[in-house]
């Protein structure tokens, strides 16, 4: 970790003449002896800058005479601009205020608040520079031991001890792998500190993973706090591991579930392992084939009574009263609840609610997305006795800056229903390990301390403003093509508001002119308002749901939100595909939209590589330029099917058979019209590894049961889930099965990722795996 680096924010030149200089000077000689590297700053503009590119500052010495540097506007003075700064950015970072007014009442002179900032005052001249570098370094060491979180300062602590290994891992602190060539390489790659911090449950000083003790236990407790929960519980084999977990413990055999129909997998996966009976609440959807939100209509008491009522699965089930319920959110695309709301809209219905928040761990650390996450539900937001009790679970190394498959859960407990640990942490264990990776569970505690105290929004505000700035520069490139008039007309889109309102004057503007500052704080902004046409989607209620910014899906020409089909269009797997061959690989591809992620590690010349790649493909396009210039490694390995076609033509032939197969129509109607339930999940789950399933064709499958989940990436959501029946020839289903099962065929290369789904090798036919017709 080092020493640590000072910030000096001063006006006087420490290199320059005069009594004050000198003294600076040797005061950063003193600090430089005791091991401390200095960045020093002549106005507010230039520590901006330093506070921006280090981020391991360990202390700050600032000028309250400090120049304000250019453009800063600041009326308080460059010294304060700098205090607020610092504050905005960094927790308890220890800040000394240089002090050039000698006169009896100076601290008199100085604003309130800066009494609040600080921790000690200097004058220059009146100390010696050993002891005024002593304060300095003190304060910066102290802080350098308190800003590691609670885990993680114990395995370094131990790690650094340097202790024999006589347990597992039996690479032993990463000496087995220097016995052999391969492991030498291994070994060389990643470095000993990642070994040497890879430890049994045996090492007693740093806790156990099951009992939440020790250093774990109060790391644990420490996300509690951040994240807003009553409790929480590391998981170190990802969200999908967290969803099973929760689905687990809250609904048991024959009990009823409300399950989004909008679900990750593993979702299911919870409900085949508790037994549960599953009634789906359907999302809505947009022209482009998105997913929406579940409207207030599907959530509210008399609509999910009826669904209930409706669903043949209850007839067996011990209860007509729902047990649990989950909802994703955000959704994949960017879609957020309104938390509290729907806690209050679906509270009569089930005593537990569950948030699957895989992408939006992020969501409590900003005033945008205020009372928009699972821990926003609690007796100060929602009193009285149907307040249910709430689980929130999160993929942390998604969008927060944690290791793979590192997740957390977190609880906020009601009376209806308590969550008692010792009963939960049954099920925790069932679903954990006895060998957890040490550094996994490190960079779940790192990630929580990131975002414990002002860097935490400071992060957040600055992945928000990066995709804004990216949004608006999409709609001003088309602005400054069609203003040029040299070309053809810009193509791509961004899903999001034409226009947005500033609340605070009723102004309205466009979006690409209104102001950053707006964007970013205003939630406003980002509101589906009922039946706007640019979201497409039916049945909202204003403020239900909210576009997340950092979640940005572009759009293509072809069809709208609305769901008007062009003449000509441009499929979005034939941009990623180009994409992909300029190293931008994207999070999600559907018809004709793509989806790209902000995270906290997206900077300018990021996100300018995929603009300057986007007007690449629209010159290309405009040139018609021939295919195998465009994707190579496509026309090579289809040389047949793609010899001579030029980009254009592939464009303009997918979209024709695109709009012939109406293939989002035919997705739209398999998702809205859900297959008839005939069976629990877990009971096919017994016929498939009893041999009670067979693979059948499309053409084969009518009349039976599914035994797997059938999932279509894109769009990633179930068409099937196991235990429903297949439907007619004719029906949504197998209609827009055989829709994917053709454009697979018709263009190779650019085949669905269809889960559940075997493709027969000689043939291309589809396969879905049935429930034998005695065993149904």
């Amino acid at each position: 970790m080092g020493d640590g680096v000072i910030l000096l924010a001063m006006r006087e030149n420490p290199l320059g003449g005069g009594a004050d200089g000198e003294q600076l000077r040797r005061i950063g000689k003193e600090l430089e002896n005791r091991g401390l590297a200095l960045r020093w700053a002549r106005d507010a503009r230039e520590a901006r800058a330093v506070m921006h590119t280090e981020t391991g500052l360990s202390a700050a010495v600032v000028a309250w005479d400090l120049g304000g540097g250019a453009g800063t506007g600041g009326e308080e003075g460059g010294g304060a601009e700098v205090l607020r700064q610092i504050e905005r950015r960094f927790k308890d970072l220890p800040v000394f205020l240089v002090m050039a007014d000698e006169s009896d009442d100076a601290l008199g002179r100085l604003p309130l608040w800066v009494s609040e900032a600080v921790i000690g005052y200097i004058w220059a001249l009146e100390d010696t520079p050993a002891f005024i570098a002593g304060r300095v370094a003190t304060a910066a060491r102290a802080y350098r031991k308190d800003v590691l979180p609670p885990f993680f300062k114990a395995l370094r602590q131990f790690e650094d001890a340097h202790e024999y290994s006589w347990h597992t891992p039996a690479h032993a602190g990463g000496v087995a792998f220097l016995k052999s060539a391969a492991g030498r390489a291994f070994f060389d790659y990643y470095g000993e500190r990642l070994f040497r911090s890879d430890l049994s449950i045996s090492v007693g000083e740093l806790g156990s993973l099951f009992e939440h003790s020790g250093p774990i236990g109060e790391a644990e407790r420490n996300a509690a706090r951040v994240f807003g929960a009553d409790r929480t519980y590391f998981v170190l084999h990802g969200d999908s591991t967290a969803d099973r977990m929760v689905g687990h413990y809250s609904v048991t055999r024959d009990e009823i579930a409300l399950v989004d129909r909008n679900c990750h997998k593993s979702v299911l996966h919870g409900l085949v392992i508790s037994g549960a009976r599953p009634v789906y609440l359907v999302p809505t959807r947009n022209g482009y084939g998105l997913a929406g939100p579940l409207p207030p209509a599907e959530i509210g008491s008399t609509a999910v009574a009826a669904r209930i009522a409706g669903n043949p699965l209850s007839e067996g089930a011990v209860s007509r009263e729902a047990q649990y319920a989950v909802l994703t959110n955000s959704t994949y695309d960017g879609l957020c609840y309104d938390a509290v709301q729907v806690a209050r809209a679906m509270a009569p219905s089930t005593p537990r609610l569950h948030f699957d928040e895989a992408w939006f761990a992020y969501a409590r650390f900003h005033p945008l997305y205020a009372g928009r996450y699972g821990m926003a539900v609690g007796p100060d937001t929602f009193e009285g006795p149907l307040r249910p009790t709430v689980f929130a679970t999160q993929s942390t190394h998604k969008l927060l800056a944690a290791l793979s498959q590192t997740a957390m859960v977190h609880v906020k407990s009601a009376p209806r229903a308590p969550v008692e640990h010792d009963r939960f942490n049954e099920t925790f264990m069932m679903h954990g390990t006895t060998s957890p990776l040490y550094p996994a569970i490190a960079s779940l505690d790192v990630a929580t301390a990131m975002m414990d105290g002002p860097q935490g929004e400071w992060l957040i505000e600055e992945a928000v403003t990066e995709a804004v700035r990216f949004r608006q520069a999409v709609v001003r490139t088309g602005r400054r093509i069609a203003d040029a008039g040299d070309r053809p007309a810009w193509f791509f889109g961004v899903w999001q508001p034409d226009t947005v309102t500033d609340p605070s004057t009723g102004g309205r503007s466009a979006f690409a002119d209104a102001p950053a500052a707006l964007l970013t704080r205003e939630p406003s902004c980002w509101y589906l308002e009922p039946d706007a046409r640019w979201h497409g989607f039916p049945g909202l209620s204003k403020g239900h749901c909210m576009l997340d910014p950092v979640k940005v899906t572009l759009t293509c020409p072809g069809v709208t939100a609305t769901g008007e089909t062009g003449e000509w269009g441009i499929p979005a797997r034939i941009l990623t595909a180009y994409l992909a061959t300029r190293g931008i690989i994207v999070e999600k591809t559907d018809t004709y939209s793509t989806l790209v992620l902000f995270s906290m590690g997206i900077t300018k010349g990021k996100w300018g590589t995929l603009m300057d790649a986007l007007m690449d493909f629209k010159a290309l396009y405009d040139s018609d330029a021939p295919l195998h210039r465009v994707l190579p490694a496509l026309t090579g390995q289809f040389e047949r099917r793609y010899a001579g076609t030029t980009l254009r033509a592939l464009c303009q032939d997918m979209h024709e058979h695109l709009t012939r197969a109406e293939l989002i129509t035919a997705l739209d109607a398999a998702f809205q019209q859900l297959p008839r339930p005939v069976a629990p999940p877990q009971h096919c789950y017994q016929q498939l590894i009893r041999q009670g399933t067979r693979r059948l064709r499309l053409a084969d499958a009518t009349g039976h049961v599914a035994a797997a989940m059938v999932t279509v990436t894109p769009p990633g959501i179930p068409v099937l889930m196991p235990g429903e029946a297949i439907g007619a020839p004719d029906g949504p289903l197998l209609r827009y099965l055989r829709a994917l099962e053709a454009f697979d065929r018709s263009f190779p290369g650019f085949h669905s990722e269809a889960h559940g789904v075997t493709v027969d090798p000689e043939t291309g036919d589809y396969l879905i795996e049935c429930v034998r017709q005695n065993t149904a």
